[in-house]
């Protein structure tokens, strides 16, 4: 489970280095130079970067499996496992359910420069708020290994 959200939390990071471009800029259109970057991103990492990019939704099921097996087990901490329950499955239910599909939308550069701009400011803080969820769960974990 460590490893798990470890690399997630890897993922996040590489995202927020191009999301973060978005931060300070919250009215009107994205400069163009910041949409080229960050849409350029998200069209290798969702699209042309397959099959690598199913890693990334493999290794969110392989945690949640791990974390519900933790569960059923009965560990020494039963609580830990429910909140790491918690702290994992709603960053993982929004990636795959607006996030994802946010950023490969952005990544074809088929919408106005308002659109694309809205995309990557949502994208922004689901990738904010997912980091500190999984940040989250990894405390959880590594305080009790």
């Amino acid at each position: 489970m460590t490893a798990g959200a470890g690399f997630l939390l890897a993922v996040l990071w590489f995202d927020l280095m191009f999301d973060v471009q978005a931060i300070g800029r919250r009215e009107g259109d994205l400069p163009e130079p910041v949409l080229t970057s960050i849409a350029g991103y998200y069209a290798r990492v969702t699209t042309a970067a397959r099959p690598m990019n199913r890693l990334i939704a493999a290794v969110m099921l392989v945690t949640l499996g791990v974390i519900v097996a933790e569960i059923a087990r009965g560990g020494r901490q039963p609580w830990a496992g429910w909140l790491s329950l918690g702290l994992a499955l709603p960053p993982i239910l929004l990636a795959a359910a607006r996030t994802v599909p946010n950023a490969v939308r952005l990544g074809t550069r088929s919408d106005p420069p308002a659109r694309q701009s809205r995309l990557a400011r949502s994208i922004l803080s689901d990738h904010l708020l997912c980091a500190g969820a999984i940040a989250a769960l990894l405390a959880v974990q590594l305080g009790f290994e």
